[in-house]
């Protein structure tokens, strides 16, 4: 028997007075398979022992909310009987070590969280953060990355629809890859996790195990030092043809009434599946370790709990449905092993060949993880940045450049490497302000769809983190409104450093804040997510990225409208009021290399006006093309809409009065401010729009029209449409192809 010691106890990622703890709960010294156990429960990544007394304060009700946060995913009620389940998960550490099994098991953990409940998946959506583009690794890992994500995704036949790239120095040691899937359920047939039932038989199904993925909560629960590449063994290893017909199979034994609890053997593997059952359902459970399927020679106890090897599910079946179970899970190929069976006695009790390996208190180990109320300072909010004081530039070369920059570019060299349109319901393509799809096996007549959106701003976050937080929470309803959706439900993706930083925690308790007060205005609870912290390289943090995932229900997918110039002759009406905010704008870092000032402030009133103005414009079918105003301002947001519909448009800037000058904005900051709450819509009859602006009190001004091969500003000249997509469409194939001529 291994003799634990301080060093193993260290080497597991527990500090002392931890293990300490681990000694009162098992009123002895534990052996190294329960010490491992201890280890992976009590990790950061699985027990959120650092944000999990802010994560209480964020509103997770409402009336359409099924099922909130604590199940393997979130559950929203979208009426005739559907239910939507989605959530949104990390694998940042495995994929700066792995790209591209870092990326595709990502994908795959989070199909599993979302089928697990009983929901079909429809659609993938991913955010992806890396270093510079100048850094050495960056090319090779975002290939790597979205190979995973389309090699995986592809293969299991599910439409990625939407996401977003940004590109920083903050993560040139610690990329960010964050996963989401949607999912859809009968309403009525949603499938938790406790366990319930002694005697009742547990059962593995799936893959094989082997020792891929070990640790790998740990791994992710720590910061990255000089010996990052050495870690390759904790990351898994995916097999997308396996998930495809695992996905079938529990579907296939969902339809029946076999079962009593499911679980994904995600982070942790056979261990927090387990535990996370049992202790939901106050029972214990005994497994019989040498029934698990094995795929390699002489693994042990410790290996086998352990393991992160991909595509397993344990499931709790009624007594005598074994068989029943077994046949469609043979029939799929898959492996199928009565493992262990559930107790009265809350213990998790592990045997081998018929010795004891480990017997562990669950409700103890489970319940008592550590729970930090870590020390913070909050972050002193820069000053406002003075707009008159930027040099002039020809907007128009603003323009251009800001549209072929790394965080503008066009991501078309990602998105055509996913299959989008598989399974045929997607009605926006890759490219539009959130993904959307239509809803199969509707009542006749019925029209509806389902949108997804992610979004964050890490620049504003760092800068100010609780306008950070509400900003991301706004835009992400801003991207659904755009597409003719009502916001229902968020899941959140909360990646920072090093919680034990004062500064660092400040940064996710402001941003929590900014959140929760966004979703209480916006009607949109958190169901769902995900914490990834210690997300830093040799004491260097990431920005804070509080990644967002939305959804929202469409009335009519046919009125929904695309973020493109569908004809000439339409007129352009901003929607929202417009103060020229070029704090941390990319037009600040892009054209004067400066990163400072105040983020523009979120007014979630307005915002919440701005957006149900929009959503009523677009039920009434009175909005040809629309798309919401972020990064980049106005100007970038025209030349994105000329550039996907191929047409031109001619913008007025307001008139600048010599007598109103001292209260002037500048023309700069009119049109690559990023204020919030805005929308550009293109529309057949703008005296309707702008009446019904006056109506809501909405700010509202028609700004130009649609038509021509250019885009034409008042005063500051033309550019050509061609010109723009050259530079936009341009960065991103001659980057990567710099590494194919490298290679």
């Amino acid at each position: 028997m291994t003799e634990i010691t301080p060093e193993i106890v260290a080497e597991h990622g527990l500090k002392p007075e931890e293990y300490d703890k681990v000694l009162e709960i098992m009123g002895r010294e534990p052996n190294l398979v329960e010490l491992g156990i201890f280890s992976v429960m009590w990790s950061e990544h699985c027990s959120y022992k650092s944000s999990k007394v802010w994560l209480k304060k964020l509103p997770t009700t409402g009336p359409q909310v099924i099922c909130g946060p604590g199940e393997n995913a979130g559950v929203v009620d979208l009426g005739d009987g559907l239910a939507a389940i989605f959530k949104i998960e990390s694998h940042n550490h495995p994929s700066f070590i792995e790209p591209y099994q870092g990326a595709a098991t990502g994908v795959g953990g989070i199909l599993r969280d979302v089928f697990t409940m009983g929901a079909r998946p429809i659609m993938n959506l991913n955010a992806l953060r890396f270093g510079s583009p100048e850094h050495p690794k960056t090319r090779h890992l975002l290939s790597g990355v979205v190979a995973g994500i389309g090699g995986y995704g592809n293969c299991v036949g599910i439409p990625t629809v939407a996401g977003e790239v940004n590109f920083h120095p903050a993560y040139d040691g610690n990329i960010l890859v964050n996963a989401m899937t949607v999912g859809l359920a009968p309403a009525d047939r949603i499938f938790y996790s406790a366990a319930a039932g002694a005697g009742n038989p547990v059962v593995y199904v799936g893959s094989k195990t082997g020792r891929d993925g070990i640790h790998g909560a740990t791994m992710a629960s720590a910061e990255f030092g000089e010996d990052s590449e050495e870690k390759r063994p904790t990351v898994q290893v995916g097999d997308p043809f396996t998930e495809k017909l695992l996905i079938e199979a529990c579907l296939e034994l969902m339809a029946t009434d076999a079962i009593v609890a499911i679980q994904d053997m995600g982070a942790a593997g056979l261990t927090s599946s387990s535990f996370e059952m049992a202790s939901k359902g106050g029972v214990g459970v005994e497994l019989e370790l040498d029934r698990v399927p094995l795929r390699e020679e002489g693994m042990t106890p410790y290996e086998i709990m352990l393991s992160e090897s991909q595509e397993r599910m344990l499931m709790v079946l009624k007594p005598g449905r074994e068989e029943l179970a077994r046949g469609i899970f043979e029939k799929w190929d898959l492996d199928f092993a009565v493992i262990g069976r559930l107790t009265e006695t809350g213990k998790m009790v592990l045997k081998w060949h018929g010795e004891v390996a480990g017997e562990l208190p669950i409700d103890p180990l489970a319940l008592a993880s550590p729970e930090y109320e870590r020390p913070w300072t909050a972050s002193e909010p820069p000053a406002p940045l003075d707009a008159a004081a930027l040099p002039e530039r020809d907007p128009l070369e603003a323009l251009e450049r800001l549209v072929g920059s790394p965080d503008l570019a066009s991501r078309r060299w990602i998105w055509e490497q996913y299959d989008h349109l598989v399974m045929g319901n997607t009605v926006l393509r890759p490219g539009a302000d959130a993904g959307v799809v239509r809803l199969p096996d509707l009542p006749e007549g019925s029209r509806k769809g389902l949108a997804a959106t992610v979004d964050c701003t890490p620049r504003y976050c760092l800068a100010d983190p609780v306008q950070g937080g509400r900003q991301a929470i706004a835009e992400a309803c801003r991207n659904l409104y755009a597409v003719g959706a009502r916001p229902l439900a968020v899941t959140n993706n909360l990646n920072f450093g090093n919680p034990e930083k004062p500064a660092i925690m400040g940064q996710l308790v402001g941003c929590l804040q900014g959140m929760g007060e966004a979703c209480r205005a916006l009607d949109a609870p958190v169901v769902s997510g995900n914490v990834s912290l210690y997300n830093e390289t040799e004491g260097r943090a990431i920005l804070p990225t509080p990644t967002i995932g939305a959804i929202g229900l469409v009335e009519d997918v046919a009125r929904v409208p695309g973020a493109a110039f569908p004809e000439a002759g339409l007129s352009l009406v901003l929607i929202g009021e417009t103060r020229g905010a070029l704090g941390q704008s990319l037009y600040l870092r892009e054209l004067e290399s400066r990163e400072e000032g105040a983020p523009p402030p979120v007014d979630l009133e307005a915002e919440r006006l701005a957006g149900e103005l929009v959503l009523a414009l677009i039920g009434e079918g009175r909005v040809a093309a629309c798309h919401d105003l972020s990064d980049g301002g106005l100007l970038v947001a025209a030349a994105e809409m000329a550039m996907a519909g191929n047409l031109g448009c001619s913008l007025e800037p307001p008139a600048q009065d010599a007598d109103q000058a001292a209260a002037k904005t500048p023309l700069a900051a009119w049109l690559f401010g990023e204020d919030q709450g805005r929308y550009l819509l293109a529309t057949a009859d703008a005296e309707a729009v702008l009446a019904a602006a006056r109506g809501a009190g909405v700010p509202a001004a028609r700004i130009g029209e649609t038509g021509g091969d250019a885009l034409t500003l008042a005063g500051a000249g033309t550019i050509s449409v061609a010109r723009l997509r050259r530079a936009h469409e341009g960065w991103m194939p001659a980057y990567m192809a710099a590494e194919l001529a490298a290679d």
